[in-house]
């Protein structure tokens, strides 16, 4: 099964070296070569709810070498008041990477040809930065800081836990896809909107948005 999924990361790779990545508003495409970032080095300082409507505080376990996969059902960012439903995102006839709707209201959406958080490797949720009635899921990435938890829950019942480490504006003629799609043997999460000026003429942003954040524990 992990041999499976392997393979699929490495076709993966191949067609978004060779065709582009190009997700429509988010419009991130592959570049020649891209350096990854410098992660944080800080131990994060999580807070002590990671839950958003939690009534009692949950014990966070320490994070281990592998969790099972499973499929991530729900995103809560706390710091800046994301509370969603995730959906899966495959590929679309072309190759592209598909996207959620572009939808008031629409959810984020989880990548499902990498990993599912918690497992090793890099685990990919796309959203929308607006629409055209305004401000959508991820309309304040940017604003996170080092050490904000992304908490996931999974339909195995855990709530697996990031913390921020970085968080990158790049235009979309240089996107890292190696750093935010490549191999880990970590289990670490990648989130991914628009940003930076958007061009009415192309009515299209013309930056991307990536936070990059790592697996610092679960509950349930």
């Amino acid at each position: 099964m992990r041999g499976d999924r392997r393979r699929v990361a490495l076709v993966v790779g191949a067609v978004l070296a060779g065709i582009g990545l190009v997700l429509l508003l988010l419009g991130v495409r592959a570049p020649a070569s891209s350096p990854a970032p410098e992660p944080a080095r800080a131990a994060p300082s999580l807070p002590v709810d990671i839950t958003p409507d939690a009534t009692s505080t949950p014990r966070l376990r320490p994070p281990v070498d592998a969790l099972p996969r499973s499929v991530p059902v729900r995103l809560d960012i706390p710091r800046i008041g994301v509370h969603t439903e995730l959906i899966a995102l495959g590929l679309n006839p072309d190759g592209t990477v598909a996207v959620p709707p572009l939808d008031p209201g629409s959810p984020a959406g989880w990548y499902q040809y990498l990993a599912s958080p918690g497992e090793p490797g890099p685990a990919v949720l796309l959203g929308h930065v607006d629409s055209h009635r305004g401000p959508a899921v991820f309309h304040r990435l940017p604003d996170l800081a080092p050490s904000d938890a992304v908490v996931v829950r999974r339909a195995d019942g855990r709530s697996v836990v990031f913390a921020v480490e970085s968080v990158h504006t790049y235009p979309k003629t240089a996107f890292p896809t190696e750093a935010v799609y490549g191999t880990s043997g970590d289990p670490v999460l990648r989130l991914v909107t628009c940003g930076g000026v958007f061009d009415r003429a192309q009515r299209a942003y013309l930056a991307n948005v990536v936070v990059y954040a790592r697996f610092v524990g679960w509950s349930r």
